[in-house]
């Protein structure tokens, strides 16, 4: 999902507990990147999921209706398929 980030950017203010600032602190140093770039890759991180489970959730309501669909059309024909018998 990663687009080009470059073309546009703004900036976002944020308030953080201090224990939370310690440990991006720790985390920036071991993995040598900005504190912004950990913030800016988890956001992301976590729209991505987001919208990942949104859209199992509507696939899975999509199936469930279809299944209900395929329930009520058996039903539908299950005498017709009696006849051929």
């Amino acid at each position: 999902m990663r687009t080009n980030l470059q073309a546009k950017k703004s900036r976002l203010s944020i308030q953080i507990s201090s224990e939370i600032r310690n440990k991006l602190s720790r985390a920036s140093a071991l993995q040598g990147k900005k504190i912004s770039t950990l913030v800016r890759e988890s956001i992301e991180e976590k729209l991505e999921q987001i919208e990942k489970k949104r859209f199992e959730e509507e696939m899975k309501s999509a199936y469930q209706e279809l299944a209900q669909e395929n329930l009520e059309i058996s039903e539908d024909f299950k005498y017709v398929d009696a006849e051929n018998l």
